[in-house]
């Protein structure tokens, strides 16, 4: 569906490249997306920016405090940044990040099956939504009997999921929000 009747369609293979995420804290930020998620640092800005990614990428998402410094979250009710998504490649990646905030004690907002995929959300240190998924192959996605596209929100099994992770310690997770989020 689009707005536009006439307008035509973007290039197919078109992806969203990275996203550029203005933080209070530099370092608090990196301690974050580098030290629990994992992605690495592929060049930094002085105090100022980073730039990180995964697989040696030039970057996937950027830091930085040119606005922000010492700034805080955007009050409830104002427009802006509602989630990033970092797509994993497989399940067990996605329970790997699992299994790393965990580990680092970082709270999960919420954990959904959708049908297309399973997700995970949390926040960073700066207040920003950050969804962590994975998806399966278009295959097995749900549809209606026209052949649309059926997403759902379900509970999606956090024990289940670490199951599936590569071996290390075996932990339960408690979400501070248990309800799927969309």
């Amino acid at each position: 569906m689009r707005p536009n009747a006439d307008a035509t369609p973007v290039d197919p293979r078109t992806r969203i490249g990275h996203v550029h995420l203005k933080v209070a804290d530099l370092e608090r930020a990196l301690r974050f997306y580098c030290g629990v998620l994992g992605f690495e640092i592929t060049q930094r800005y002085g105090t100022q920016a980073a730039f990180v990614s995964a697989g040696g990428y030039h970057h996937h998402i950027g830091l930085n405090t040119w606005e922000s410094r010492g700034g805080s979250p955007p009050p409830p009710g104002t427009t802006g940044l509602f989630h990033v998504a970092i797509l994993y490649p497989t399940r067990a990646a996605l329970a790997d990040a699992l299994r790393r905030v965990i580990a680092a004690g970082v709270s999960l907002d919420g954990a959904s099956d959708h049908g297309v995929s399973e997700a995970l959300y949390l926040r960073d240190p700066d207040d920003n939504g950050v969804e962590l998924y994975w998806d399966r192959q278009p295959e097995v996605w749900p549809r209606t009997a026209s052949g649309e596209l059926a997403m759902v929100t379900r509970r999606l099994d956090l024990n289940g999921l670490l199951a599936e992770a590569p071996p290390r310690q075996d932990r339960t997770v408690t979400e501070r929000n248990p309800a799927p989020v969309a």
